[in-house]
């Protein structure tokens, strides 16, 4: 494969932009010695560029690094997502949008090398940090040596490094170079546990350049390297600390370079200017260094797969993962993407590639939103799971991923009761009988009020998981209700539970007059575009188009539009579903502009 993108000693400095004579299969293409990085023996510099496949859809992946190359860079970094790929045990999957193979060839096909990031764990706002939830759900002790997590990272490396290995640049393909861990100094201290996912790639074929990824903190930097690989660093503004940080002889590059931010549920949209982004990388520039702007282009959370941080509460990311970055969500190219461009062109012999045209959306529509099931009448028409059980059941006991669980249990209570749930994970809407009594959250409210006057009912409590926690000590954490329901002090026993699946619930012809639950819209189409939706009206819902579980909106913003990517559409009518649990709007909206909510400028530390 030639490199499109030449390397350079330093700012300055520009080198042709074809690479050295090929390295002998076997031997790594890149190196370090002495404070630089080397392309088979001559000074290179990593121009590199995030965008994870499993956040695009497969039909615009060349497209997006089409424009990653017209920012300037040679590089492509993306995270391998475990569960994106074994969602069940034992059955991990290579084909349609989890061929990373393809995704790594078309990388080549567009003249970019590949920094490929497959450890285990990525974070990456990612649910669960990349790690499957049946996996998490009975290891407690993740990201270390502990002998059951070692046993199934070591199937899946056996399932997965195969693959890879053929498109190491060693064997004429684009990967440059392989992540070890990531971040795993702000995490853990078992040297052995890095040891062994060194050891794996290597005696499994992996000859490139191996790298670890830490924050600018001596300690993260002691915890989190292994001998072998090039400790390399991860912040928003910190060249100079990695400069004071950088162990002898190491290159200086900074793995991911925060050029924006993703959001939380309500808070404010995240943004960074174009003149605080570009400042820090040309500093990093001008100290020799290379880098990776994380993101290039951010994509989207499709389906239920945003993580979710904790910070003394849950804060679930929204479905967007735009970022703030130069390439927008739909494709779109910024300033940033302009002021890079014109930044990263002096690293190059010849003339950048042409900047593609813009995206073409869907013109501004509005179709009414007709009610079709409640949600409860939603729920009745699915089969209970397992069989009644003493305790509610968790996500991981009932083997489901994410979404909603109904617990079902018939229930009697004195006057002025209260019921609490002990143990929420994360979010609930509680019926007695038909009638909605309640919303309870993990960090706040998880106890209420019962009819003042006793009685007893059916109770019906449907939980939601917002999101895994993909960052720090409770990455892992189960799903459900963990613990038990108490009414009073005493607990309620005899619990039925139906999942609700991830598929678009079956619509039928029949009208209805529910507040919440299943609704249905459809759209007639010429052409098959971009288009960004709204609901407004809505309270806290998930979305289907055609079938694909696009993701969720709250009202709690920031985000407002849900990006509908134009293979998703088809010529003629469109159906979207939509099943809101606290509320239903009247309409669905095509909007020609995204709308992320109110911003505010935020710079990674």
């Amino acid at each position: 494969m030639s490199d499109l993108l030449a390397s350079a000693v330093d700012g300055s400095s520009v080198a042709g932009d074809a690479p050295a004579a090929a390295s002998p299969i076997g031997a790594p293409t890149l190196t370090w010695r002495d404070g630089e990085i080397l392309r088979d023996g001559v000074s290179h510099r990593i121009l590199a560029g995030s965008i994870h496949y499993f956040r695009v859809h497969p039909d615009q992946w060349e497209d997006r690094l089409h424009r990653l190359a017209a920012m300037g860079a040679n590089t492509v970094d993306t995270y391998v997502a475990w569960n994106f790929h074994e969602r069940v045990e034992g059955d991990a999957r290579f084909d349609g949008w989890r061929d990373i193979e393809r995704f790594i060839r078309l990388a080549g096909d567009v003249g970019l090398d590949v920094f490929l990031r497959p450890s285990p764990y990525i974070c990456a706002e990612w649910s669960n940090g990349g790690i499957p939830f049946w996996l998490s759900g009975r290891v407690a002790a993740l990201r270390t040596s502990d002998a059951g997590f070692l046993a199934a990272v070591d199937a899946w490396y056996d399932e997965l490094i195969p693959r890879l290995v053929p498109l190491q640049a060693s064997h004429g393909g684009p990967v440059v170079a392989v992540q070890i861990e990531n971040e795993y100094g702000s995490f853990g201290s078992d040297s052995a546990y890095l040891t062994h996912l060194r050891d794996g790639l290597r005696r499994r074929g992996m000859v490139e350049m191996l790298t670890t990824a830490d924050g600018i903190t001596g300690d993260m930097i002691e915890h989190g390297s292994v001998p072998g690989a090039l400790a390399t660093f991860t912040f928003g503004t910190g060249v100079a600390r990695a400069v004071e940080l950088r162990r002898e002889g190491d290159a200086l590059m900074c793995s991911e370079l925060w050029g924006g931010w993703f959001d939380h549920w309500g808070e404010r949209h995240h943004v960074r200017s174009a003149a605080s982004t570009g400042g820090t990388i040309e500093e990093l520039l001008t100290a020799g260094g290379s880098g990776s702007l994380y993101m290039a282009h951010g994509g989207t959370n499709f389906g239920l797969w945003n993580g979710a941080n904790h910070d003394r509460v849950l804060q679930p990311t929204v479905t967007s993962y735009d970022s703030d970055a130069p390439i927008g969500e739909d494709g779109t190219l910024n300033e940033k993407f302009h002021a890079l461009r014109a930044m990263f062109a002096p690293f190059h012999a010849k003339e950048l590639p042409p900047i593609p045209a813009s995206p073409r959306r869907q013109a501004a529509a509005t179709a009414s939103l007709e009610p079709r099931a409640s949600l409860l009448e939603l729920i009745a028409t699915l089969p209970v799971t397992g069989d009644i059980s003493p305790r509610p059941r968790t996500f991981e006991e009932l083997g489901t991923e994410d979404g909603l669980v109904a617990y079902e249990a018939d229930v009697s209570f004195p006057a002025e009761a209260t019921l609490t749930i002990d143990g929420l994970h994360d979010r609930a809407v509680v019926f007695l009988d038909s009638q909605a009594i309640g919303v309870l959250e993990r960090d706040g409210e998880t106890c209420l009020a019962l009819p003042v006057d006793g009685g007893a009912g059916r109770l019906t409590i449907v939980v939601e998981s917002l999101g895994r926690i993909n960052y720090g000590p409770y990455t892992g954490e189960g799903k459900g209700i963990m613990r038990g329901v108490m009414i009073g002090r005493r607990l309620v026993n005899g619990w039925a539970h139906r999942l609700v699946p991830q598929d678009a619930p079956t619509s039928t012809s029949s009208a209805s007059d529910a507040s919440d639950g299943v609704a249905v819209a459809s759209f007639d189409v010429v052409e098959r575009l971009d288009a960004w939706l709204a609901f407004p009206g809505g309270s806290k819902g998930m979305v289907w188009l055609n079938g694909f579980l696009l993701g969720r909106y709250w009202k709690i913003g920031p985000q407002e539009t849900l990006y509908a990517p134009a293979p998703l559409w088809k010529v003629g009518r469109n159906e979207i579903v939509v099943l809101d649990t606290d509320g239903l709007g009247s309409t669905v909206e095509i909007r020609e502009e995204p709308s992320f909510g109110e911003t505010e400028e935020f710079i990674g530390s």
